[in-house]
């Protein structure tokens, strides 16, 4: 199986894949060892074309590879998108753009909640898929032709997913859903995050605004550090190190050297030094600056027992709609809508989400309909007014 490791090879076939309407895409990367996750394959196709590129092959440049992502005239179709796309816009300072995702257009269309694409492949096509070279080492050259025909399959299969899926969004009048959903993954915004919102990443009680402060400044020191080296972010420090820090607040190596959570002598490294300038920074703060604790949301009374009979009716507008529970509103919205009502700011209340499943949650909240076990079925019904 040819794989395309030169600059004339990559340049004919991108021009071939550039005719088509659509184009499949694909890529195999390892991330175990590194912030930022290193690109060893790229798969392509389009009817009558196929791809397979060596990225790290010498001398290729990306160039064209890149171009055909921008390149507004062909529709770029991934599954499970978010990763893949996370690649391009490290390597080549660029969202894909226009974005089909075949993951979220079969939860859209009911394939049920984040389906995997062999499932996917299998249920519309019937065609098992060999995935047992899923988790090799994509680095190592040469590849093995057992590698080349899983990583070819995962584009070519995809061809036939995406038509079937197409057409099942305009049959049932939820194209525009899809383009709603398009639109939030190929915002810039989704990969390019702010190192200083990194402490939320981060689940941890805090008592006082001080640890809060120490956190965020540590957090954000770490996702510097990580990012600059190239490295994964427990690397450089663990969670649970970041919380000892915030609660312990060490200002010196003498103080560090007594955490639990760091290695003995770690406190004499220039990364420790670099680290308790960050917890000095954070604790030499004016009071009037210090951060603000986020405060828990408040449970209403009663507001449980109406999260229980939202999801009751979430399960019952999915099976009607024939679209999986979890993309029409998470497990947050519903707790936020039940405590919240009309003022709960959650993706359920806006778009076509609203439209299928919002509106019917606000008028449960509101005592507007209400649901009823009958003849062995659960329904719902208007309440008189």
């Amino acid at each position: 199986m040819n794989v395309i490791t030169t600059q004339s090879e990559l340049d004919a076939v991108i021009r071939e894949l550039e005719k088509s309407e659509f184009v499949t895409v694909d890529t195999e990367f390892i991330r175990e060892t590194t912030f930022w996750p290193e690109l060893c394959l790229i798969q392509m196709a389009a009817p009558g074309v196929t791809a397979l590129v060596d990225p790290l092959s010498p001398g290729i440049d990306l160039k064209p590879f890149f171009a055909l992502m921008a390149n507004e005239a062909v529709l770029k179709v991934f599954h499970a998108a978010r990763q893949d796309i996370e690649i391009v816009f490290h390597l080549g300072s660029l969202i894909p753009h226009p974005v089909f995702d075949t993951q979220v257009a079969a939860m859209v269309c009911g394939f049920g909640d984040s389906v995997s694409y062999d499932q996917l492949v299998q249920k519309i096509t019937g065609d098992q898929l060999d995935k047992s070279s899923r988790f090799t080492d994509w680095r190592h050259r040469p590849l093995s032709e057992k590698q080349l025909v899983y990583a070819l399959a995962d584009v070519t299969h995809l061809i036939d997913v995406y038509q079937h899926l197409k057409v099942e969004l305009e049959r049932e009048g939820r194209a525009h859903w899809l383009n709603e959903e398009m639109d939030i993954l190929t915002s810039r915004s989704t990969y390019d995050p702010r190192p200083e919102d990194a402490w939320k990443r981060l689940k941890m009680r805090l008592r006082k605004p001080q640890e809060l402060a120490v956190m965020q400044s540590v957090s954000t020191w770490r996702e510097y550090e990580a990012r600059e080296r190239n490295v994964p972010r427990g690397r450089v420090l663990k969670d649970d190190a970041i919380y000892e820090i915030a609660q312990q607040q060490p200002r010196d190596a003498a103080a560090l050297a007594r955490l639990r959570t760091t290695p003995k002598g770690w406190e004499r490294s220039s990364t420790a030094t670099a680290l308790l300038v960050a917890v000095n920074a954070a604790l030499a703060l004016p009071r009037e600056e210090m951060p603000r604790l986020p405060k828990s949301p408040q449970q209403a009374e009663g507001s449980s027992a109406a999260a229980e009979l939202l999801k009751v009716l979430l399960r019952l507008v999915a099976e009607k709609e024939g679209v999986a529970a979890k993309v029409l509103a998470s497990s947050d919205d519903i707790d936020r809508l039940a405590a919240d009502g009309e003022d709960a700011d959650v993706p359920a209340l806006s778009g076509w989400r609203r439209e299928v499943f919002g509106e019917q949650a606000l008028r449960l909240v509101r005592g507007e309909i209400a649901i009823k076990f009958e003849r062995r079925r659960i329904a719902v019904f208007e309440i008189a007014g």
